[in-house]
């Protein structure tokens, strides 16, 4: 298995045509989520944001191609609806269907087509199965999401989709992530905000942020108890390898972007830095051209409302033993070739140290390129 169906309790199905697609997962247990913090979020996510205040998940349905968001009483109305199907085709109760929705903006739902869709899937557990719910979700991306962790006697297993409209918090994303250990609901959501803090919401593409962006996290319980510590970082572990993956999937890009920033006075401090950098167009660009630019780098984290000693500042590309030094307390020691080939692979990372304390957090976001504005310029046409 790649994902969900490596979870004890958890059986999918999907189907996609063309833009369109329907993904169906069960599973039962303990539910936990978190969602967009838009102000102008898809009325699922004001309908979900209430039904799982009960902390209880029978199964999800996710459909691609239209958002079902800025569509009012309609469009509350199509996404209890589709809760209501979910809830006939995995004989669950629709009150504990979770909704998702991602696709165009300011359209309604086709509900003949969702009816139909589902109708036609069978959700089993089979690699076939989880590959094809993976590729029912996805809209402007070019390949499924999948992530797998083995616990000692557990598993945590999710999919994704996610390419554009990628900024904190979250992402224009859709998550479905499972564990077949057992959790109480109020540590099932803990659990799932701080891994999402540390995946979800430090990635970035574009700087947008979406309508529709949600993440559920189911705990069937068949593995039984596990220690919280240990759970909780294989829920972080699983969501990072997500979000590394959106942001390499990110739309028109060409690379991976990390940025790891350490000394910090303290996490928050550090993540805004890394995602500050990951954020800024003139890096990103920079990348993209494979030029080492770096001072690009230096001055994002100038900017970042973090209160540092610019002396202080060191500075590294690369990773392992082809990490090399642009800056060192200060001192420019850059070799620009060094440099530049440090860039020419499908990964850049950039090390910040800020000498300032003893925290750290790490952002991920891609290369801006001209197949961006392309998608982006004829995304509905």
């Amino acid at each position: 298995m790649k994902s969900i169906c490596g979870v004890k309790g958890v059986t999918a199905a999907g189907i996609k045509e063309g833009k369109y697609g329907l993904a169906l997962i069960r599973a039962s247990g303990t539910g936990a989520a978190v969602f967009t913090r838009n102000r102008a979020r898809a009325p699922v996510i004001d309908l979900m944001a209430e039904r799982m205040k009960a902390g209880r998940i029978e199964g999800i349905i996710a459909n691609s191609g239209c958002a079902n968001a800025y569509t009012g009483r309609r469009g509350l109305a199509d996404a209890i609806r589709m809760a209501e199907i979910g809830g006939e085709c995995l004989g669950v109760d629709p009150m504990a269907v979770g909704v998702a929705s991602t696709g165009v903006i300011g359209r309604y739902l086709d509900m003949d087509r969702i009816r139909q869709q589902a109708g036609t899937l069978t959700p089993v557990s089979s690699e076939e199965a989880e590959i094809a719910a993976a590729q029912a979700i996805l809209t402007t991306d070019l390949v499924e999401k999948h992530a797998l962790v083995m616990g000692e006697g557990f598993s945590v297993g999710g999919i994704t989709k996610g390419s554009g409209m990628i900024a904190p918090n979250m992402a224009t994303m859709l998550g479905f992530v499972y564990t077949d250990a057992e959790v109480d609901a109020p540590d099932l959501q803990d659990i799932l905000k701080r891994a999402v803090r540390r995946s979800f919401n430090r990635i970035v593409v574009d700087g947008d942020v979406s309508t529709n962006d949600c993440v559920f996290l189911t705990a069937t319980g068949e593995a039984g108890r596990v220690g919280k510590r240990e759970l909780e970082e294989a829920v972080t572990s699983a969501c990072i390898t997500l979000a590394q993956q959106i942001a390499r999937d990110g739309e028109g890009a060409t690379k991976l972007i990390e940025v790891a920033v350490s000394g910090a006075r303290s996490e928050e401090d550090a993540e805004k830095i890394a995602k500050t950098v990951v954020t800024s167009p003139l890096v990103k660009t920079a990348v993209y051209g494979n030029d080492p630019n770096w001072g690009r780098v230096v001055a994002a984290a100038g900017y970042a409302g973090v209160d540092f000693e610019i002396p202080d500042l060191s500075l590294w590309i690369g990773t392992g033993e082809e990490k090399s030094p642009l800056v060192l307390k200060g001192e420019i020691v850059a070799d620009l070739q060094v440099a530049k080939m440090a860039m020419q692979g499908d990964t850049v990372v950039f090390s910040i140290d800020l000498d300032s304390g003893s925290s750290e957090a790490t952002a991920w976001g891609c290369d801006l390129t001209e197949k961006y504005v392309e998608i982006n310029g004829k995304y509905t046409t």
